[in-house]
């Protein structure tokens, strides 16, 4: 909370596996070299390409109360696949500047879909997806199935990946999923550009503490 009795961040996102996510990433202050922030996470009914048209109007309410507004959404499923991760987050960045958040607020799309960052070696991508120490190793199991080609890092259908997955191991779907991968794999290695810009800017805005 500032000086001025505002909450620090107000973020929007699709849905609840991205709330999740979200709540729990910005709960590692220290994974990301920040300072704690005081936020909320808002879930728009109307999913992607609720989040795509409608930010500006979504967060006019949060201007007041909040420092600075984060808006993510799936580039997959936002209605505009036609265009780029960076022309979509330039359009929304343009109309919350226009609506009273210059110069405090900026979008991330993530390319294909959220589960692009968690795809990773980490035991615990293993452990929250249900895979039993007998089954082969996650890795080799999506090359098997054709869903990562040798050489790829993460799958490029990443989300009907974390689906079948699961199927595989007979875990039901829960967006606990995907609290519990956001709260204990590391991002150290993550090269997902949408994620490399949430880095920074956070970072940006909540710079640590002096000692």
């Amino acid at each position: 909370m500032n000086d001025q009795g505002r909450k620090d961040l107000v973020v929007l996102v699709p849905d609840k596996n991205m709330q999740h996510t979200i709540e729990a990433l910005l709960g590692r202050p220290q994974a990301f070299g920040i300072r704690p922030a005081v936020s909320e996470v808002h879930v728009h009914p109307k999913r992607d390409p609720g989040v795509f048209r409608q930010c500006h109007d979504f967060l006019r309410p949060f201007l007041r109360s909040h420092g600075y507004a984060l808006v993510l959404c799936d580039r997959e499923g936002c209605g505009r696949e036609d265009r780029s991760r960076e022309k979509l987050e330039a359009d929304m960045e343009e109309r919350l500047r226009q609506n009273g958040w210059e110069g405090r607020s900026a979008a991330v799309v993530l390319d294909p879909e959220l589960e692009v960052w968690f795809w990773s070696d980490s035991p615990h991508v293993r452990e929250a997806l249900g895979w039993k120490q007998a089954q082969p190793a996650v890795s080799d199991w999506l090359e098997q199935r054709d869903y990562l080609r040798s050489g790829q890092r993460k799958p490029a259908r990443p989300k009907e990946a974390v689906q079948e997955a699961l199927r595989e191991s007979k875990k039901p779907r829960s967006a606990s999923i995907y609290l519990e991968l956001a709260q204990s794999v590391s991002f150290e290695g993550c090269s997902d550009p949408a994620f490399a810009k949430f880095k920074t800017v956070l970072k940006r805005w909540f710079p640590p503490d002096p000692p």
